[in-house]
């Protein structure tokens, strides 16, 4: 009881609430600009964040997490670009319900199942987090966190990228960079080719504002050209009646429950479990022939089953240690920078701090909701904002956020060179996401193996090696060997990442035709906002009587 209170306690203070404001405005920001993943922001706002207490530094980070989640269905349903990838099924339903005029309904519905999904989510955390924290605390010992940690990274390579042989490159370039630095069991320098600033390892937030900030900033340079589609501007009716909330009752249920699913898999992000439950509810639906074409359902089952992996990648990264995402990856490093380590022992240590974690994202759902009802029309205006303006400011914080951690002018070069290197991994298309992972876990799995091997000369090998380390273990292999097999069985052409194969060859050709056929009709339906200089077609009035002949 005197966690609880300490815990919600700490929220009650003022600085949180302004910190929670700001990260809720940052959020929502990030989340219409398509482009600015939440990862990129998160990791920017890392940078600021250091010299706070630890409640604060969480407001404002765990509220953009949040935010970015309502405001990338913005830029989905207006102009049919995702503003994050977990908003990639959002544009299945939303932007025909935004051609059709329907706009202010589609992000209405978006809104308010978004805030279901997450608030499911957080019920399973606060539901699930102590009891797998407490069996890890437990039965986890050297052999075991050596495995989880092996597991987190293989099946994040296993769903990063299409090509497994880049995934596994991508990993153990994080591993390696991981290693740099000085290795605590002998005091031996690697890879710090005599340069001080290398002693104490690469700065882990230059790193990561390189390769999700300065790389995407450096791409957006290169492949920038004016976009022909301007956001819809007729937005229609925008709360929903009785029987449209009735009706995606059963989408919310469907694709709900696979959104809780999917974001307990660590790495396993908000566009495969929109994708999944989209899929999921289409299947379940009395109207699936709608599913595509601006469906109330399609809309509400894609925006709950995206939101609700929230809760269980904070599950997985508080309980075990290991990220449920890129997100989760940047908390952890921010956490133990504040000097918190998460897993088993967070319970144990700082109960408190899980109940301020809990409540800073219960309150941050209930904020970007309220905040998503009330925007309207404002959030429009925000598409047209030029992108050369955007860009020099984002480039302006990366640089001052950085230079913010450390104080050295190292950590600045170290973000541009791994900006470039960023670079490189998009058109090599290498993910960036096993790199981070194994940068942030490497050091741990290392600890971990070097315990291990220490204690298996003086013990029987299955006293040291449990069958839960065996498990993982098993696994791991399979994560990265069974989607092997299975694109090896596949036609070239057809092979693809575990984010793609999780869906039917006739749901991807759906998906496929319904925005070709969006993207090359723009007549389809009568709302669509077309691009200065584009032919309008001649319409005739209603009622109007054709001259006798």
């Amino acid at each position: 009881m005197n966690a609880l209170a300490e815990g919600l306690g700490s929220l009650l203070d003022i600085s949180v609430a302004l910190y929670m404001l700001v990260g809720l405005l940052l959020g929502f920001l990030v989340g219409a600009f398509p482009g600015i993943t939440a990862t990129m922001a998160v990791a920017l706002a890392a940078g600021f964040t250091m010299t706070l207490e630890p409640v604060q530094g969480l407001a404002v980070l765990l509220t953009i997490y949040v935010a970015a989640n309502f405001g990338d269905r913005v830029p989905a349903i207006l102009v049919n670009t995702p503003g994050t990838p977990a908003s990639v099924a959002t544009t299945l339903d939303g932007y025909p319900m935004a051609k059709q005029g329907r706009a202010g309904l589609a992000l209405t519905i978006s809104a308010i199942v978004s805030a279901v999904g997450i608030l499911a989510s957080i019920v399973l955390f606060a539901a699930l987090a102590v009891p797998i924290a407490t069996l890890a605390r437990n039965y986890f010992r050297s052999p075991e966190l050596f495995a989880l940690v092996l597991f987190g990274i293989a099946i994040m390579i296993g769903i990063s990228s299409k090509s497994m042989l880049k995934g596994v490159l991508a990993g153990l370039i994080g591993l390696m960079l991981g290693s740099v630095g000085t290795y605590a069991a002998t005091a031996d320098q690697r890879f710090t080719f005599g340069v001080l600033e290398l002693a104490e390892g690469l700065n882990f937030i230059a790193v990561i504002i390189g390769l999700f900030g300065i790389a995407e900033l450096l791409d957006q340079l290169i492949t920038h050209h004016e976009s022909k589609v301007r956001p819809i501007s007729s937005l229609g009716r925008w709360m929903p009646n009785r029987g449209e909330l009735k009706q995606t009752g059963r989408a919310v249920a469907v694709s709900g429950a696979v959104g809780l699913g999917v974001g307990l898999i660590p790495a396993a992000g908000g566009d495969i479990a929109g994708l999944i439950g989209w899929e999921r509810a289409r299947a379940a639906s009395k109207q699936p022939e709608l599913f595509g074409k601006g469906s109330i359902e399609g809309v509400a089952a894609s925006d709950t089953a995206s939101s609700a992996t929230l809760g269980g990648s904070l599950t997985t990264t508080m309980a075990l240690g290991i990220p449920g995402d890129s997100v989760m990856a940047v908390m952890i490093g921010s956490m133990i920078i504040w000097g918190i380590t998460p897993g088993p022992t967070l319970f144990a240590d700082r109960p408190e701090l899980v109940v301020s974690i809990t409540a800073i994202m219960t309150v941050a759902t209930l904020l970007s909701l309220g905040l998503s009802l009330v925007r309207m029309r404002g959030m429009v205006k925000l598409l047209d904002i030029p992108r050369p303006y955007l860009w020099s400011g984002i480039l302006v914080f990366c640089i001052i956020g950085t230079y913010a951690t450390s104080n050295s002018i190292s950590a600045v070069v170290q973000m541009l060179v791994f900006g470039v290197v960023g670079l490189a991994f998009k058109r090599l298309a290498i993910p960036a996401g096993p790199v981070v992972l194994g940068l942030l876990l490497g050091p741990l799995a290392e600890q971990n193996l070097a315990r291990t091997l220490a204690i298996l000369p003086t013990q029987p090998f299955f006293s040291v090696v449990s069958p839960i380390a065996l498990v993982l273990l098993a696994l791991a292999v399979a994560s990265v060997v069974v989607p092997v097999i299975r694109n090896a069985r596949r036609p070239r052409e057809k092979r693809a990442s575990l984010a793609d194969s999780v869906l039917s060859d006739e749901t991807v050709a759906e998906i496929e035709q319904a925005h070709d056929e969006l993207r090359g009709r723009p007549d389809l339906l009568t709302s669509t906002i077309r691009s200065d200089g584009a032919p309008q077609p001649q319409r005739r009035r209603k009622n109007r009587k054709e001259p006798r002949s």
